[in-house]
Formats: C-alpha cells, sequence, structure tokens
C-alpha cells in the first residue's frame, strides 16, 4: 500500500472517491464535523464556476468540457493550504493528472460499493447525466468496470460500504487516520465514543 503523502503531517486532506451514490457526499459532511474542518464538494465547485446544474452544462457543452474544468477544480481545492474534507465526482478518477494530484496531495479513500447497490439507492434519482439511460443497471454495471480499477489505483485505503452505517464508516476512516499519525489518539477517542444517530447512505 502506497503511503500517505508526507505533507500531509501538518496538513490534513481527505479525499473520497467512489461511483455515484457511493456515498461520498454523505460521508463526507459527516467526517468533516467529526474533524471539526470544512467539507468541499468538487461538483458544487464546479456548479458555482459554469452557473449552472452540471446535468445541463454536460448536455450543452459535451463531458470533454467538463472534465477539463472538473481537473482545474480539484487542482485548485487540493492546493489550498487548509485542512479539508474532499468529496470528488463519480468521474474524477478517469484523468491521470486528477489521480495524482488527489494520491499526492490528500489521504484517500475509495467508498466501494457493488453496482447492485448503487441502483437501490439511485433508482429514482434524476440527476445524474449519466444515469439517464434506459438500463441505469447496466449502465452501473459498465462504469463500475471501468473505473473500479481506477479508484483502487488512486486510494490509500478501500471501505466496504455495503452493510456499515455512516457513522460506521467515518469511524473507520478516523481509526485508519490515526494509525497512519494523521490525526491524535484523543480525536478518534472523543469521536468514535459519541452516540451515533442511526443513519444509513440513503439518508
Amino acid at each position: 500500500m502506497t503511503e500517505p503523502f508526507g505533507e500531509m503531517q501538518h496538513r490534513l486532506h481527505l479525499t473520497l472517491v467512489a461511483m455515484p451514490g457511493g456515498g461520498k457526499s454523505t460521508v463526507g459532511r459527516q467526517l468533516a464535523r467529526q474533524l471539526g474542518v470544512p467539507c468541499l464538494d468538487s461538483d458544487s465547485e464546479i456548479e458555482k464556476r459554469i452557473g449552472m446544474p452540471i446535468r445541463d452544462f454536460f448536455e450543452r457543452e459535451g463531458e470533454d468540457a467538463f472534465r477539463d474544468i472538473e481537473s482545474e477544480v480539484i487542482a485548485e481545492l487540493l492546493a489550498r493550504e487548509q485542512d479539508m474534507v474532499l468529496a470528488t465526482g463519480g468521474g474524477a478518477v478517469l484523468r491521470e493528472a486528477n489521480r495524482e494530484a488527489m494520491k499526492t496531495r490528500s489521504t484517500v479513500f475509495y467508498l466501494r460499493s457493488s453496482p447492485e447497490e448503487l441502483f437501490r439507492r439511485l433508482r429514482h434519482d434524476t440527476q445524474r447525466p449519466l444515469l439517464q439511460v434506459k438500463d441505469p443497471l447496466k449502465k452501473l454495471r459498465e462504469l463500475y468496470v471501468q473505473r473500479d480499477p481506477l479508484y483502487r489505483r488512486t486510494a490509500h485505503y478501500v471501505l466496504e460500504t455495503g452493510r456499515p452505517s455512516v457513522h460506521a464508516l467515518c469511524n473507520m476512516v478516523l481509526m485508519q487516520l490515526e494509525l497512519a499519525g494523521l490525526i491524535s489518539p484523543d480525536k478518534v477517542a472523543a469521536t468514535v465514543g459519541a452516540e451515533p444517530q442511526p443513519r444509513t447512505l440513503e439518508a
């Protein structure tokens, strides 16, 4: 396993990668609350820049134009000096420059879900451009085959999201960060010992 970036000893950058519906935003917000740092969402930052929903931009300008802006935004966010949790878009790993930036400038967690789990969470979602197709489960399976190796190549850690609650997933992340020496044991004890509100990735 590749060691997390050495600079992380004095700057805490966590990046979450996963398929669409993999829980990046939900887990990211909870993690950020527990760590007392901002949670940034690359898709939200992109929408601020383009001034429209990503779905509309996709339809108007195409995927390549979107990926160009996505790469710019991810590079800028990871260049910031502030501690943060960064939730990325599902296709952020498609470009090598993004994978390299995430792996060298942050500690990356891959929240792995099967295509079937993802379909159960996303079957009523009308906002994700790549899933507005006749057979979204088939599309998710195709995306998974393409992207799972890239997520694994980018991540320092892989977490299975099938059964754990959001609270349990966050605790797994915190314990890995403590073992890596990136956060203090006191922070882990305070957050892991807290009583969670039951919550799933579909919440």
